[in-house]
Formats: structure tokens, C-alpha cells, sequence
């Protein structure tokens, strides 16, 4: 069997290679932007650095920002309008997951106007035509979305977010400027930066993980690893370091899927609309736990890539503890909350832990699972 791996284009990476944006419009000879942002970004004038690139290439754009934290359905339809309407020729998304997911969504339905529904598109659609060429300018270090082949829509009939992946959505451009993530506020930042260690976590224990996918995880995890703490300190070093380090772990997962943490999070998000992130952070070490048996040696390159020191000389459970506390450590260091006791109600958890099984990353979890074991999972979290 063939393993496939899907990248970006062109990707750039550093201080200033904004700049980048127009020279990449102008160069495959687009005529006008759409630009997906979202509310706060373009209140806090953090879309405007952008903005202020396009304007002085001289390059027409429309903005749209009906999009929320946790993307929704009529998100998406709201756009594919404003789309049509606009008379762009490519979209620009900046911001986090939120943007970069609804510019993904709209991209799809505009050159596969049969899966206007939306909801169609949840799983692995059959979709036929690249999306809109898109530009995608993070402004998180964490979801990664500029690199990968997925995005996350909420239904919110059903209280449900629907992952869908594809590899016709992946951004043709992604431009990673540590200096539009500089804005961040300390929390943000911890909860995206846990969202990404999380994906190298997922991704490096996977059911679907091989060498390729293995490379960028472990190197993602040390990147983090190294750099979170800094990065919720707003230093230059860590800002940069943690956008490297979001990147690599997106060229990972986003072709070898995740697990139960990822399943456990989404209808977090759906049902209480908490921050995927935070979400995440909190799971991530109970799901490790559950996970270890299943992992072989793996813990021990986490812990390594972690810096936890002696790991050679461990046994295998020691080995496994190291990068399970490594990670609780890092995630108490940074702010993130121990437990989901201030979120998830007792009377949601059979609906939880339906979605959960039911949610599309769930196949990958290195260990096989049951309804009723997840139901456990967030039983011992609240």
C-alpha cells in the first residue's frame, strides 16, 4: 500500500513574509482578494497588517468576517454568497482555524457548487475541483490549517462539528508570520500552542503514522516542547519558534489523521463552544494514559523530544509516565485548567461520548475504544 503526503505549494516562513502575500497574488495573476478574517481580528487591526500589503500592491479585496469562534454551517453558506457577489478570483483567510476553516469550506462549494448543503462535505467528500486558490496567513500557532487537507465545521442543528477532509482544500500559499501572532493574549496562546502539541502527539502514535509522518511529529514535539512557555511570554524566540513548530506538526498529521483526544474535543466545542484548544489541553494527558500500552516504545521518544533527561536508563512504564508528566508540566505552566469540571455537565456525557465515537479522527486512536470507555474518560475529568 502507498503512502500519499499532500503539502502546500509554497509556504513561507518568518518575521515579515507578509510582504509575501501580494508578490503571490500578483505573481499567478490573480485580479481581487476575498478576504476571510474574523470579527476581533479586523477590531484589533491585525487583519489590517495584510490589508495594508494588498493596498500598497494595489491589489483589490472584499473582506468577509460573519465567522465565529467555532465555524457554523450558515458561516459557510453566509460566505459562498458574499463570494459570488465579490467577484474574486482568490481568497486570503487570516486568523486562526476559524478563518482559515470557513475560507476552506466556501473555496470547496464555489468549484463543487453540489455540496452547497454543507453538511455533505462532513467525512471525506467526493469532491472533484480544486477549491479557490487560497492564501491562508495564520494568526494562531496551533490549528495549523494553512498546511492540512481538513477543516472543522459546526452543525449547529445537531450540536455537532463536522470534520471533513479533503485534499482539494489545501491552501495553494501559506504565509507563516510570527509577528501576526505577536497580538496573541497569554491564554490564546497557551491553548493553540497545546492544540499543537497535541497534533504531534496524536499524529506520532497513530494508527496511520509512518517514518515520513514520524519526522515532523518528533520535531514538532521538540520545537514546542522548547518554545511554548516562551511564546506565552510574548518573546520573539517563542513566537517564532512555536509558528515553526505548528507548521511541522500540520505537514504531519494532516496526512496521517489523530485519535480520541481530537474525538473527545469537537463536541466540546459544539455543545459548549469551548475553545478547541483549552479542550485539547486538558484531554490530552488522561487520553495519553489510556493510550499507553498501545504506543510500543513511542513514549520514550516523547519524553526525549520533551527534554525530559535519563530517559534511556528508564523502563518502558517509567518512560511512559516521563512524557505524560512532561506534558501534564508543560500544560500546568502555561495556564491551562486540570480538569473539565468548570465545563462539561454530568446529564451531556452519554451525548459526548456518543459523538466522540462517532467523530472521524476516532478511527486512528492507537487503541481500539468503545462508547462506554470514552463515557469513562470524561467521567474522570469532571
Amino acid at each position: 500500500m502507498a503512502n500519499r503526503f499532500v503539502l502546500n505549494e509554497t509556504s513561507y516562513h518568518g518575521a515579515g513574509a507578509i510582504v509575501h502575500v501580494a508578490d503571490e497574488i500578483i505573481g499567478r495573476g490573480f485580479k481581487k482578494a476575498f478576504v476571510c478574517s474574523d470579527p476581533d481580528l479586523i477590531k484589533f487591526n491585525v487583519t489590517k497588517k495584510v490589508t495594508d500589503v494588498l493596498d500598497n500592491a494595489g491589489i483589490a479585496y472584499e473582506i468577509y468576517s460573519e465567522i465565529k469562534a467555532n465555524p457554523t454551517v450558515e458561516n459557510v453558506k453566509t460566505g459562498v454568497e458574499a463570494f459570488k457577489a465579490s467577484g474574486a478570483d482568490c481568497i486570503v483567510a487570516i486568523g486562526g482555524g476559524s478563518s482559515m476553516d470557513t475560507a476552506k469550506a466556501i473555496g470547496i462549494i464555489i468549484k463543487n457548487p453540489e455540496f452547497g448543503d454543507v453538511v455533505s462535505l462532513e467525512g471525506v467528500a467526493p469532491t472533484k475541483n480544486k477549491c479557490v486558490p487560497i492564501i491562508a496567513v495564520p494568526t494562531t500557532a496551533g490549528t495549523a490549517a494553512e498546511v492540512t487537507i481538513n477543516y472543522v465545521i459546526t452543525d449547529t442543528e445537531k450540536n455537532r462539528k463536522m470534520v471533513c477532509v479533503d485534499v482539494h482544500d489545501i491552501p495553494v500559499v501559506a504565509v507563516v508570520d510570527p509577528d501576526m501572532m505577536s497580538s496573541m493574549p497569554k491564554g490564546l496562546t497557551a491553548a493553540t500552542g497545546m492544540d499543537a502539541l497535541t497534533h504531534a502527539i496524536e499524529g506520532y502514535i497513530t494508527l496511520g503514522a509512518w517514518e515520513m509522518s514520524d519526522m515532523f511529529h518528533i520535531k514538532a514535539i521538540e520545537i514546542i516542547a522548547k518554545n511554548l512557555r516562551g511564546a506565552v511570554d510574548n518573546t520573539p524566540e517563542g513566537r517564532e519558534g512555536m509558528a515553526l513548530g505548528q507548521y511541522v506538526a500540520g505537514m504531519g498529521f494532516s496526512n496521517v489523521g489523530l485519535g480520541i483526544v481530537h474525538s473527545m474535543a469537537h463536541p466540546l466545542g459544539a455543545l459548549y463552544d469551548t475553545p478547541h484548544g483549552v479542550a485539547n489541553a486538558i484531554i490530552l494527558p488522561t487520553v495519553m494514559e489510556y493510550n499507553a500500552p498501545c504506543t510500543g516504545e513511542k513514549y520514550r521518544d516523547i519524553a526525549k523530544a520533551m527534554g525530559v533527561d535519563g530517559v534511556d536508563a528508564m523502563t518502558l512504564d517509567e518512560a511512559r509516565k516521563a512524557a505524560i508528566d512532561a506534558v501534564k508540566q508543560l500544560s500546568l505552566d502555561v495556564g491551562i485548567p486540570a480538569d473539565l469540571k468548570d465545563i462539561v455537565k454530568a446529564e451531556d456525557i452519554p451525548f459526548l461520548a456518543q459523538s466522540a465515537y462517532d467523530d472521524a479522527c476516532r478511527p486512528g486512536n492507537p487503541r481500539d475504544t468503545s462508547v462506554e470507555e470514552i463515557t469513562e474518560l470524561y467521567k474522570s475529568l469532571i
